[in-house]
Protein backbone atom coordinates (compact mmCIF):
# COMPACT_ATOMS: atom_id res chain seq x y z
CA UNK A 1 0.00 0.00 0.00
CA UNK A 2 0.92 3.52 -0.71
CA UNK A 3 1.35 6.34 1.86
CA UNK A 4 -1.49 8.44 1.24
CA UNK A 5 -0.92 12.07 -0.65
CA UNK A 6 -0.47 15.05 1.43
CA UNK A 7 -2.99 17.88 1.17
CA UNK A 8 0.50 20.29 0.18
CA UNK A 9 1.85 17.76 -2.11
CA UNK A 10 1.29 17.32 -5.57
CA UNK A 11 -0.97 13.82 -7.06
CA UNK A 12 1.46 11.41 -8.27
CA UNK A 13 -0.71 11.84 -11.36
CA UNK A 14 -0.33 15.47 -11.70
CA UNK A 15 3.99 15.14 -11.11
CA UNK A 16 5.63 16.18 -14.15
CA UNK A 17 8.95 13.91 -14.45
CA UNK A 18 12.61 14.63 -15.61
CA UNK A 19 12.69 15.15 -19.45
CA UNK A 20 14.44 11.49 -20.27
CA UNK A 21 12.50 9.97 -17.76
CA UNK A 22 9.41 11.45 -19.04
CA UNK A 23 10.00 10.44 -22.64
CA UNK A 24 11.71 6.52 -21.86
CA UNK A 25 8.69 5.96 -20.08
CA UNK A 26 6.18 7.53 -22.33
CA UNK A 27 8.20 5.39 -25.17
CA UNK A 28 7.54 2.24 -22.73
CA UNK A 29 3.61 2.78 -22.93
CA UNK A 30 4.03 3.58 -26.69
CA UNK A 31 6.00 -0.09 -27.37
CA UNK A 32 3.19 -2.23 -24.69
CA UNK A 33 0.48 -0.85 -27.10
CA UNK A 34 1.67 -0.86 -30.65
CA UNK A 35 0.58 -3.69 -31.78
CA UNK A 36 -2.71 -3.17 -30.87
CA UNK A 37 -2.91 -0.37 -32.32
CA UNK A 38 -1.82 -1.42 -35.61
CA UNK A 39 -3.54 -4.52 -35.81
CA UNK A 40 -6.82 -3.19 -37.09
CA UNK A 41 -6.42 -0.72 -40.14
CA UNK A 42 -4.12 -3.94 -40.87
CA UNK A 43 -7.25 -6.46 -40.63
CA UNK A 44 -9.74 -3.89 -42.06
CA UNK A 45 -7.72 -2.38 -44.73
CA UNK A 46 -6.91 -5.81 -46.93
CA UNK A 47 -10.78 -7.08 -46.12
CA UNK A 48 -12.15 -3.61 -47.69
CA UNK A 49 -9.79 -3.64 -50.67
CA UNK A 50 -7.19 -1.52 -50.16
CA UNK A 51 -3.68 -1.82 -51.46
CA UNK A 52 -0.78 -2.45 -49.09
CA UNK A 53 0.28 1.01 -49.43
CA UNK A 54 -2.83 2.32 -48.50
CA UNK A 55 -3.13 -0.09 -45.63
CA UNK A 56 0.25 1.14 -44.50
CA UNK A 57 -1.25 4.61 -44.74
CA UNK A 58 -4.20 3.86 -42.73
CA UNK A 59 -1.68 2.85 -39.96
CA UNK A 60 0.04 5.80 -40.01
CA UNK A 61 -3.44 7.47 -39.70
CA UNK A 62 -4.14 5.17 -36.30
CA UNK A 63 -0.78 6.21 -34.90
CA UNK A 64 -1.65 9.88 -35.17
CA UNK A 65 -4.96 9.59 -33.89
CA UNK A 66 -4.18 7.70 -31.13
CA UNK A 67 -1.70 10.55 -29.86
CA UNK A 68 -4.56 12.82 -29.98
CA UNK A 69 -7.22 10.76 -28.66
CA UNK A 70 -4.81 10.15 -25.88
CA UNK A 71 -3.57 13.88 -25.20
CA UNK A 72 -7.41 14.46 -25.44
CA UNK A 73 -7.67 11.86 -22.69
CA UNK A 74 -4.65 13.18 -19.90
CA UNK A 75 -4.52 16.91 -20.56
CA UNK A 76 -7.89 17.66 -21.32
CA UNK A 77 -9.56 20.47 -21.50
CA UNK A 78 -12.62 22.34 -20.00
CA UNK A 79 -14.42 18.82 -18.71
CA UNK A 80 -13.37 16.65 -21.34
CA UNK A 81 -10.71 14.01 -20.73
CA UNK A 82 -10.68 11.76 -17.24
CA UNK A 83 -6.67 13.28 -16.43
CA UNK A 84 -5.42 9.80 -16.06
CA UNK A 85 -2.70 7.85 -17.01
CA UNK A 86 -5.27 7.33 -19.67
CA UNK A 87 -3.58 5.66 -23.43
CA UNK A 88 -6.23 5.42 -26.05
CA UNK A 89 -6.41 3.89 -29.74
CA UNK A 90 -8.04 2.04 -32.02
CA UNK A 91 -10.63 -0.07 -30.76
CA UNK A 92 -10.26 -3.85 -31.88
CA UNK A 93 -14.08 -4.24 -31.00
CA UNK A 94 -15.27 -2.31 -34.14
CA UNK A 95 -13.01 -5.00 -36.07
CA UNK A 96 -15.45 -7.46 -37.33
CA UNK A 97 -18.60 -4.57 -37.86
CA UNK A 98 -16.35 -2.57 -39.85
CA UNK A 99 -14.73 -5.38 -41.99
CA UNK A 100 -18.51 -6.79 -42.49
CA UNK A 101 -19.60 -2.80 -43.88
CA UNK A 102 -16.55 -2.19 -46.29
CA UNK A 103 -15.70 -5.44 -47.08
CA UNK A 104 -14.87 -5.61 -50.98
CA UNK A 105 -15.70 -2.15 -51.14
CA UNK A 106 -12.54 -0.32 -51.77
CA UNK A 107 -12.60 3.53 -50.65
CA UNK A 108 -16.84 3.58 -50.76
CA UNK A 109 -16.59 1.02 -47.93
CA UNK A 110 -14.04 2.89 -45.92
CA UNK A 111 -16.18 6.09 -46.54
CA UNK A 112 -19.26 4.38 -45.18
CA UNK A 113 -17.10 2.83 -42.22
CA UNK A 114 -15.90 6.71 -41.00
CA UNK A 115 -19.48 8.38 -41.48
CA UNK A 116 -20.98 5.53 -38.85
CA UNK A 117 -18.12 6.56 -37.14
CA UNK A 118 -18.57 9.73 -37.17
CA UNK A 119 -22.51 10.02 -36.03
CA UNK A 120 -21.89 6.69 -33.27
CA UNK A 121 -19.25 8.66 -31.94
CA UNK A 122 -20.93 12.41 -31.65
CA UNK A 123 -24.18 10.23 -30.21
CA UNK A 124 -22.05 8.90 -27.58
CA UNK A 125 -21.14 12.24 -26.82
CA UNK A 126 -24.03 13.45 -26.25
CA UNK A 127 -24.81 10.11 -23.56
CA UNK A 128 -21.45 10.49 -21.48
CA UNK A 129 -22.97 12.80 -19.01
CA UNK A 130 -25.91 10.20 -18.27
CA UNK A 131 -24.00 7.36 -19.17
CA UNK A 132 -21.38 8.54 -16.10
CA UNK A 133 -24.24 8.15 -13.79
CA UNK A 134 -23.66 4.25 -13.74
CA UNK A 135 -21.13 4.69 -12.19
CA UNK A 136 -22.87 4.21 -8.52
CA UNK A 137 -23.76 0.83 -9.83
CA UNK A 138 -19.67 -0.27 -9.61
CA UNK A 139 -18.98 -0.96 -6.04
CA UNK A 140 -16.43 -2.95 -5.53
CA UNK A 141 -17.80 -6.43 -6.01
CA UNK A 142 -18.43 -5.02 -10.05
CA UNK A 143 -15.03 -3.41 -10.12
CA UNK A 144 -13.12 -6.21 -9.38
CA UNK A 145 -14.95 -8.78 -11.05
CA UNK A 146 -14.48 -6.36 -14.41
CA UNK A 147 -10.75 -5.21 -13.53
CA UNK A 148 -9.92 -9.32 -13.19
CA UNK A 149 -11.73 -9.94 -16.65
CA UNK A 150 -10.16 -6.83 -18.12
CA UNK A 151 -6.39 -8.91 -17.22
CA UNK A 152 -7.40 -12.17 -18.16
CA UNK A 153 -8.85 -11.16 -21.30
CA UNK A 154 -6.13 -9.58 -22.45
CA UNK A 155 -3.76 -12.88 -21.39
CA UNK A 156 -4.87 -14.71 -24.38
CA UNK A 157 -3.54 -11.28 -26.33
CA UNK A 158 0.02 -11.91 -24.94
CA UNK A 159 -0.50 -15.84 -25.88
CA UNK A 160 -1.16 -15.16 -29.19
CA UNK A 161 2.16 -13.03 -29.64
CA UNK A 162 4.21 -15.38 -27.81
CA UNK A 163 3.15 -17.79 -30.75
CA UNK A 164 3.99 -15.46 -33.46
CA UNK A 165 0.61 -13.47 -33.51
CA UNK A 166 -0.77 -14.73 -37.09
CA UNK A 167 -2.33 -18.28 -37.28
CA UNK A 168 -1.70 -18.86 -40.25
CA UNK A 169 1.96 -18.32 -40.58
CA UNK A 170 3.97 -21.67 -41.04
CA UNK A 171 6.40 -20.60 -37.60
CA UNK A 172 3.02 -19.87 -35.47
CA UNK A 173 3.26 -21.53 -32.49
CA UNK A 174 6.77 -22.58 -33.00
CA UNK A 175 9.20 -23.98 -29.97
CA UNK A 176 11.68 -20.63 -31.39
CA UNK A 177 8.84 -18.16 -31.32
CA UNK A 178 7.91 -19.30 -27.70
CA UNK A 179 11.20 -19.70 -26.58
CA UNK A 180 11.87 -15.70 -27.02
CA UNK A 181 8.72 -14.98 -25.54
CA UNK A 182 9.32 -17.13 -22.58
CA UNK A 183 13.17 -15.61 -22.67
CA UNK A 184 11.51 -12.08 -22.63
CA UNK A 185 9.77 -12.66 -19.66
CA UNK A 186 12.56 -13.88 -17.93
CA UNK A 187 14.66 -10.94 -18.72
CA UNK A 188 11.66 -8.69 -17.75
CA UNK A 189 11.25 -10.47 -14.43
CA UNK A 190 15.39 -10.47 -13.84
CA UNK A 191 15.24 -6.83 -14.42
CA UNK A 192 12.74 -6.06 -12.29
CA UNK A 193 14.14 -7.56 -9.17
CA UNK A 194 17.69 -6.89 -10.09
CA UNK A 195 17.11 -2.74 -10.90
CA UNK A 196 16.29 -0.32 -8.87
CA UNK A 197 15.09 3.18 -8.78
CA UNK A 198 14.33 4.12 -13.03
CA UNK A 199 15.87 1.53 -14.45
CA UNK A 200 13.67 -0.65 -12.56
CA UNK A 201 10.81 1.21 -13.86
CA UNK A 202 11.25 1.52 -17.47
CA UNK A 203 11.77 -2.23 -17.05
CA UNK A 204 9.66 -3.64 -19.65
CA UNK A 205 11.06 -0.91 -22.25
CA UNK A 206 14.56 -2.67 -21.70
CA UNK A 207 12.93 -6.29 -21.86
CA UNK A 208 11.77 -5.72 -25.41
CA UNK A 209 14.94 -3.67 -26.55
CA UNK A 210 17.45 -6.97 -24.89
CA UNK A 211 14.47 -9.33 -26.63
CA UNK A 212 14.55 -7.93 -29.95
CA UNK A 213 18.34 -7.56 -30.17
CA UNK A 214 18.47 -11.23 -28.85
CA UNK A 215 15.68 -12.09 -31.85
CA UNK A 216 17.52 -10.46 -34.79
CA UNK A 217 20.56 -13.67 -34.63
CA UNK A 218 17.44 -16.06 -34.25
CA UNK A 219 15.59 -14.32 -37.51
CA UNK A 220 12.36 -13.85 -36.14
CA UNK A 221 12.91 -9.75 -36.57
CA UNK A 222 11.95 -7.89 -39.67
CA UNK A 223 13.35 -5.05 -41.41
CA UNK A 224 11.42 -4.99 -44.29
CA UNK A 225 8.71 -2.31 -42.55
CA UNK A 226 11.70 0.12 -42.25
CA UNK A 227 13.27 -0.09 -46.60
CA UNK A 228 9.32 0.75 -47.38
CA UNK A 229 8.83 3.28 -45.12
CA UNK A 230 8.40 7.00 -46.29
CA UNK A 231 10.13 9.14 -44.45
CA UNK A 232 7.20 11.49 -43.95
CA UNK A 233 4.12 11.74 -44.16
CA UNK A 234 0.94 13.24 -43.37
CA UNK A 235 -2.91 11.86 -43.22
CA UNK A 236 -4.49 14.04 -45.48
CA UNK A 237 -8.41 14.73 -44.28
CA UNK A 238 -10.67 12.41 -46.13
CA UNK A 239 -7.61 10.83 -48.22
CA UNK A 240 -10.39 7.95 -49.23
CA UNK A 241 -12.68 10.37 -49.89
CA UNK A 242 -16.07 11.88 -47.95
CA UNK A 243 -17.64 10.24 -45.26
CA UNK A 244 -21.16 8.46 -46.31
CA UNK A 245 -23.84 7.70 -44.44
CA UNK A 246 -25.79 4.43 -44.27
CA UNK A 247 -28.30 3.44 -41.41
CA UNK A 248 -27.37 -0.43 -40.86
CA UNK A 249 -23.62 0.73 -40.52
CA UNK A 250 -24.42 3.83 -38.21
CA UNK A 251 -26.66 1.30 -35.80
CA UNK A 252 -23.64 -1.66 -35.90
CA UNK A 253 -21.16 0.82 -34.76
CA UNK A 254 -23.36 2.70 -32.09
CA UNK A 255 -23.79 -0.88 -30.51
CA UNK A 256 -19.60 -0.58 -30.84
CA UNK A 257 -19.48 2.66 -29.44
CA UNK A 258 -21.61 1.52 -26.21
CA UNK A 259 -19.95 -1.56 -26.13
CA UNK A 260 -16.22 0.78 -26.14
CA UNK A 261 -17.67 3.17 -23.53
CA UNK A 262 -18.54 0.05 -20.91
CA UNK A 263 -15.25 -0.93 -21.56
CA UNK A 264 -13.50 2.76 -20.57
CA UNK A 265 -15.91 2.89 -17.63
CA UNK A 266 -14.27 -0.09 -16.40
CA UNK A 267 -11.16 0.94 -17.31
CA UNK A 268 -11.42 4.37 -15.79
CA UNK A 269 -12.50 2.73 -12.13
CA UNK A 270 -9.56 0.20 -12.84
CA UNK A 271 -6.90 2.87 -13.24
CA UNK A 272 -8.26 5.06 -10.41
CA UNK A 273 -7.65 2.61 -7.58
CA UNK A 274 -4.21 1.64 -9.15
CA UNK A 275 -3.45 5.17 -9.05
CA UNK A 276 -4.87 6.70 -5.91
CA UNK A 277 -7.54 8.56 -7.25
CA UNK A 278 -10.54 7.42 -7.61
CA UNK A 279 -12.69 7.98 -10.67
CA UNK A 280 -16.16 9.47 -9.48
CA UNK A 281 -18.89 10.37 -12.30
CA UNK A 282 -17.20 14.11 -13.77
CA UNK A 283 -13.64 11.95 -14.16
CA UNK A 284 -15.59 8.90 -16.20
CA UNK A 285 -18.03 11.93 -17.88
CA UNK A 286 -14.78 13.52 -18.95
CA UNK A 287 -13.11 10.54 -19.82
CA UNK A 288 -16.08 9.28 -22.01
CA UNK A 289 -16.51 12.59 -23.71
CA UNK A 290 -12.42 12.51 -24.61
CA UNK A 291 -13.20 8.88 -26.08
CA UNK A 292 -16.38 10.34 -27.83
CA UNK A 293 -14.85 13.07 -29.21
CA UNK A 294 -11.00 11.63 -30.07
CA UNK A 295 -13.63 9.01 -32.24
CA UNK A 296 -15.43 11.99 -33.87
CA UNK A 297 -12.30 13.31 -35.08
CA UNK A 298 -10.29 10.35 -35.59
CA UNK A 299 -12.01 9.96 -39.40
CA UNK A 300 -11.35 13.32 -39.97
CA UNK A 301 -7.74 11.72 -40.37
CA UNK A 302 -8.51 8.62 -41.57
CA UNK A 303 -8.59 6.71 -38.13
CA UNK A 304 -10.95 4.55 -36.46
CA UNK A 305 -12.90 4.71 -33.59
CA UNK A 306 -10.49 5.50 -30.44
CA UNK A 307 -11.48 3.62 -26.81
CA UNK A 308 -9.04 3.24 -23.70
CA UNK A 309 -6.02 0.65 -24.02
CA UNK A 310 -6.21 -1.87 -21.07
CA UNK A 311 -2.92 -3.11 -21.77
CA UNK A 312 -1.66 0.12 -20.64
CA UNK A 313 -3.11 0.03 -16.78
CA UNK A 314 -0.86 -3.05 -16.21
CA UNK A 315 2.14 -1.07 -17.17
CA UNK A 316 0.70 1.97 -14.76
CA UNK A 317 0.24 -0.74 -12.15
CA UNK A 318 4.19 -2.24 -12.63
CA UNK A 319 6.28 0.39 -13.27
CA UNK A 320 4.59 2.68 -10.34
CA UNK A 321 5.11 5.65 -12.82
CA UNK A 322 1.33 7.48 -12.39
CA UNK A 323 2.42 10.92 -14.13
CA UNK A 324 -0.67 11.87 -16.68
CA UNK A 325 1.97 13.82 -18.59
CA UNK A 326 4.20 10.60 -19.33
CA UNK A 327 0.97 8.92 -21.11
CA UNK A 328 0.73 12.40 -22.69
CA UNK A 329 4.50 12.38 -23.81
CA UNK A 330 3.65 8.91 -25.17
CA UNK A 331 0.62 10.65 -26.88
CA UNK A 332 3.14 12.80 -28.91
CA UNK A 333 5.27 10.34 -29.76
CA UNK A 334 1.83 8.76 -31.47
CA UNK A 335 1.31 11.46 -33.40
CA UNK A 336 5.10 11.72 -34.68
CA UNK A 337 5.05 8.25 -35.38
CA UNK A 338 2.02 8.50 -37.46
CA UNK A 339 4.13 11.84 -39.07
CA UNK A 340 7.02 10.39 -39.95
CA UNK A 341 6.39 6.53 -41.02
CA UNK A 342 10.17 5.58 -40.88
CA UNK A 343 10.14 5.64 -37.07
CA UNK A 344 7.06 4.10 -36.90
CA UNK A 345 8.31 1.20 -38.81
CA UNK A 346 11.49 1.08 -36.30
CA UNK A 347 8.98 0.41 -33.31
CA UNK A 348 7.35 -2.59 -35.50
CA UNK A 349 10.88 -4.30 -35.08
CA UNK A 350 9.99 -5.71 -31.85
CA UNK A 351 8.64 -9.33 -32.64
CA UNK A 352 5.31 -10.20 -31.58
CA UNK A 353 6.80 -13.37 -29.67
CA UNK A 354 9.05 -10.42 -27.71
CA UNK A 355 6.26 -8.68 -26.98
CA UNK A 356 3.76 -11.57 -25.85
CA UNK A 357 6.85 -11.98 -23.16
CA UNK A 358 6.08 -9.03 -21.49
CA UNK A 359 2.75 -8.89 -22.11
CA UNK A 360 2.03 -11.81 -19.85
CA UNK A 361 3.83 -9.72 -16.82
CA UNK A 362 1.45 -6.57 -18.01
CA UNK A 363 -1.80 -8.41 -18.41
CA UNK A 364 -1.30 -10.42 -15.03
CA UNK A 365 -0.50 -7.60 -13.32
CA UNK A 366 -4.25 -6.14 -14.32
CA UNK A 367 -5.98 -9.17 -13.29
CA UNK A 368 -3.79 -9.35 -9.80
CA UNK A 369 -5.23 -5.74 -9.03
CA UNK A 370 -8.57 -6.78 -9.58
CA UNK A 371 -8.25 -9.58 -7.64
CA UNK A 372 -7.00 -7.04 -5.03
CA UNK A 373 -10.31 -5.01 -5.18
CA UNK A 374 -12.62 -8.34 -4.50
CA UNK A 375 -10.39 -8.56 -1.40
CA UNK A 376 -12.69 -5.45 0.07
CA UNK A 377 -16.15 -6.61 -1.74
CA UNK A 378 -17.36 -8.50 1.56
CA UNK A 379 -17.73 -11.60 -0.28
CA UNK A 380 -18.47 -13.63 2.32
CA UNK A 381 -21.47 -10.92 2.79
CA UNK A 382 -25.08 -11.83 0.66
CA UNK A 383 -24.57 -12.99 -2.61
CA UNK A 384 -21.54 -11.35 -3.27
CA UNK A 385 -19.26 -14.23 -4.19
CA UNK A 386 -22.39 -15.65 -6.02
CA UNK A 387 -22.44 -12.41 -8.33
CA UNK A 388 -18.73 -12.64 -8.97
CA UNK A 389 -18.83 -16.42 -9.72
CA UNK A 390 -21.55 -15.65 -12.15
CA UNK A 391 -20.07 -12.59 -13.96
CA UNK A 392 -16.08 -14.19 -14.20
CA UNK A 393 -17.68 -17.77 -15.48
CA UNK A 394 -19.78 -15.88 -18.59
CA UNK A 395 -17.18 -12.95 -19.07
CA UNK A 396 -14.72 -16.54 -19.73
CA UNK A 397 -16.98 -17.95 -22.19
CA UNK A 398 -15.18 -15.87 -25.59
CA UNK A 399 -11.98 -17.02 -24.17
CA UNK A 400 -12.74 -20.53 -22.92
CA UNK A 401 -15.06 -20.98 -25.95
CA UNK A 402 -14.28 -18.72 -29.09
CA UNK A 403 -17.07 -20.20 -30.57
CA UNK A 404 -19.43 -20.45 -28.54
CA UNK A 405 -22.10 -18.23 -29.42
CA UNK A 406 -21.57 -18.94 -33.39
CA UNK A 407 -25.26 -19.43 -33.26
CA UNK A 408 -26.28 -15.60 -32.51
CA UNK A 409 -27.07 -12.88 -34.76
CA UNK A 410 -23.42 -11.03 -36.21
CA UNK A 411 -24.70 -7.58 -34.98
CA UNK A 412 -25.22 -9.56 -31.05
CA UNK A 413 -21.38 -10.91 -31.48
CA UNK A 414 -20.26 -7.02 -30.98
CA UNK A 415 -21.26 -7.50 -27.07
CA UNK A 416 -20.87 -10.99 -26.78
CA UNK A 417 -18.06 -11.91 -27.62
CA UNK A 418 -16.04 -9.44 -25.41
CA UNK A 419 -15.81 -10.95 -21.79
CA UNK A 420 -15.24 -7.76 -20.35
CA UNK A 421 -18.58 -6.41 -21.89
CA UNK A 422 -20.49 -9.01 -21.03
CA UNK A 423 -19.09 -10.07 -17.16
CA UNK A 424 -19.60 -5.95 -17.00
CA UNK A 425 -23.83 -6.32 -17.62
CA UNK A 426 -23.60 -9.61 -15.71
CA UNK A 427 -21.92 -7.64 -12.69
CA UNK A 428 -24.22 -5.07 -12.63
CA UNK A 429 -27.49 -6.65 -13.08
CA UNK A 430 -26.89 -9.89 -10.19
CA UNK A 431 -25.43 -6.80 -8.10
CA UNK A 432 -28.78 -4.43 -8.51
CA UNK A 433 -30.93 -8.30 -8.14
CA UNK A 434 -29.12 -9.24 -4.64
CA UNK A 435 -28.30 -6.08 -3.64
CA UNK A 436 -30.37 -3.15 -4.61
CA UNK A 437 -34.19 -4.49 -5.39
CA UNK A 438 -36.35 -5.24 -2.21
CA UNK A 439 -33.52 -3.86 -0.08
CA UNK A 440 -35.08 -0.83 2.24
CA UNK A 441 -33.29 2.40 1.76
CA UNK A 442 -31.40 2.34 5.72
CA UNK A 443 -30.36 -1.33 4.72
CA UNK A 444 -29.01 -0.24 0.87
CA UNK A 445 -27.62 2.47 2.83
CA UNK A 446 -25.64 0.11 5.91
CA UNK A 447 -24.63 -1.94 3.08
CA UNK A 448 -23.02 0.86 1.06
CA UNK A 449 -21.40 2.25 4.26
CA UNK A 450 -20.07 -1.44 5.14
CA UNK A 451 -18.74 -1.07 1.83
CA UNK A 452 -17.01 1.93 1.66
CA UNK A 453 -15.70 1.04 5.56
CA UNK A 454 -13.92 -1.77 3.99
CA UNK A 455 -12.59 -0.14 0.89
CA UNK A 456 -10.85 2.23 3.55
CA UNK A 457 -9.33 -0.41 5.65
CA UNK A 458 -7.70 -2.22 2.67
CA UNK A 459 -7.54 0.19 -0.10
CA UNK A 460 -6.59 -1.85 -3.13
CA UNK A 461 -3.24 -0.54 -4.50
CA UNK A 462 -0.36 -2.64 -6.56
CA UNK A 463 2.32 -0.31 -4.87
Amino acid sequence: MSEPVQPDRTHPVDETLPPLKMFTSGLQHVAAMYAGVVAPPMVVGPAVGLSPKETAFLVAASLFTAGIATLLQTLGFWRIGARLPFVNGVSFAGVTPMVAIGKDRGHDGIAVIFGAIIVASLLGFVLAPYFCKLVRFFPPVVTGTVITLIGVSLLPVAFNWSQGGNATADDYGSTTNIIMAAVTLVIVLALRKLLRGFLQQIAILLGLIIGTLIAIPVGITDFGAIKDADVVGFPTPFHFGAPQFEIAAIVSMCIVMLVCMTESTADMLALGKIVDRPADERTIEGGLRADTLGSAVSPLFNGFMCSAFAQNIGLVAMTKVRSRFVVATGGGILIVLGLVPVAASVIALVPLPVLGGAGIVLFGSVAASGIQTLATAALEKGENALIVAAAVGIGLIPIAAPDFYHAFPKDLLVVLDSGISTGCVVAIVLNLAFNHLGRKPDEEEDAETVSEELANAAPVNVH
